[in-house]
């Protein structure tokens, strides 16, 4: 039992038209993705950025209750990540560790330590753009992502523009933002759980402060199909020039 929750929290943490209406689209989207990058702290500090590290203190509802944990993230690109956490679970502290290097990755909890499978790759490897995408903006940007124009909603009572974007491994997702900030405030994505059925995950993100000149949302809540799964406070987060590749190597 303690070894499927680890697991739990490990795994855990639009519009398509043509012609002249899809060219206004394309501009639109960029001209949303453009504002929000600068609201963070403009191009310049965000691509500055090529690896960080921060901890995390939250809480994970499992069942109707909820189980409090910390954890360490290190990530650097979109290929190269590592989460630690210790947690408790019903009076059981447990303790797991996910990496990802490129076209690997491994998952260890406790003592006992796995490969990733291909699809259990894949889905990390979708866990981590679809936490890296809304505090950088930058992977949008580049090949791999596309980006278009999905009209305005309410997100906590005022309004948000959204974009639907559609990751390097063909799924899409929904990124919302602050109409008077310009700040990312909501993701909705389909994610696969830890038994490999699907929710519809929706993240707010707010609490937004100022660190090394980029802003990032220190309080993260995510629902999965409307019921609460994971609060979470960032804290500590830093900008690292460069990380010991010993990091994404497999944890022993």
């Amino acid at each position: 039992m303690k070894r499927l929750l680890g697991v739990v929290l490990l795994t855990a943490l639009g519009l398509n038209t043509s012609g002249t209406a899809r060219g206004a689209d394309e501009k639109d989207a960029t001209a949303v993705l453009d504002t929000a990058i600068r609201a963070l702290g403009g191009a310049e500090k965000l691509g500055g950025v090529k690896a960080a590290t921060w901890k995390t203190k939250g809480t994970v509802t499992i069942g109707g209750s909820d189980n409090a944990f910390d954890m360490i993230t290190t990530v650097q690109g979109l290929d190269n990540y590592r989460s630690e956490f210790e947690a408790e679970f019903g009076g059981n502290s447990v303790k797991g560790v996910t990496v990802l290097n490129g076209d690997k990755g491994w998952r260890k909890f406790g003592d006992m330590g796995d490969e990733l499978d291909k699809d259990a790759l894949a889905n990390e490897k979708r866990n981590v753009y679809l936490q890296v995408v809304p505090a950088t903006l930058l992977p949008l940007k580049g090949k791999g992502f596309k980006v278009e124009a999905a009209g305005t909603e309410k997100v906590d009572g005022k309004p948000a523009t959204v974009l639907k974007v559609t990751g390097p491994d063909g799924k899409d997702f929904k990124l919302f933002f602050d109409q008077e900030s310009g700040l990312p405030v909501k993701q909705v994505a389909k994610v696969i759980g830890f038994m490999g059925d699907e929710f519809t995950q929706e993240t707010t993100f707010s609490g937004y402060k100022e660190f090394n000149g980029v802003k990032r949302a220190t309080k993260i809540q995510s629902k999965r199909d409307g019921e609460k799964f994971i609060e979470q406070e960032v804290r500590d987060f830093k900008v690292v020039e460069k990380v010991d590749p010993k990091t994404f190597s497999e944890p022993k």
